[in-house]
């Protein structure tokens, strides 16, 4: 069963950001790792880089695919966890606490975009 965590919002590339005051945190959903299989490598961005929403802002890869994660929000990087680096199979054990960077909000209107647990459960049942 897809695990889908109230509270969270979420955005159509199977991103999940958690929102604290102008800091959001994101990674990837349940439903988004379950279709990418074993996952065995992660790059992300360094700190202070700066992106706009839907710009490409890491590479993970499985052992099906490389898939490109998109930035649901525009903002600047203040952590990356390169953890994931040494653990990429954090994101399959536990793809919500396996959260990819932490970014300072820079358009907080964009976050109406996204999508909140009920949507996006039945936007993930219409694919």
């Amino acid at each position: 069963m897809m695990k889908i965590v109230e509270g969270l919002l979420y955005s159509k590339e199977h991103e999940w950001v958690k929102v604290e005051d102008n800091t959001v945190t994101i990674g990837i959903t349940d439903f988004a790792q379950d279709q990418l299989g074993d996952i065995v490598f992660v790059e992300l961005p360094m700190e202070d880089d700066e992106f706009s929403k839907d710009d490409v802002f890491g590479v993970i890869e499985s052992v099906k695919a490389a898939s490109d994660i998109f930035m649901p929000v525009s903002g600047i990087i203040l952590e990356a966890n390169f953890d994931l680096e040494d653990a990429p199979e954090d994101v399959n054990e536990k793809p919500y606490e396996s959260w990819m960077v932490k970014v300072e909000l820079t358009d907080e209107s964009e976050l109406e975009d996204l999508m909140d647990a009920e949507a996006y459960k039945k936007f993930c049942e219409s694919l």
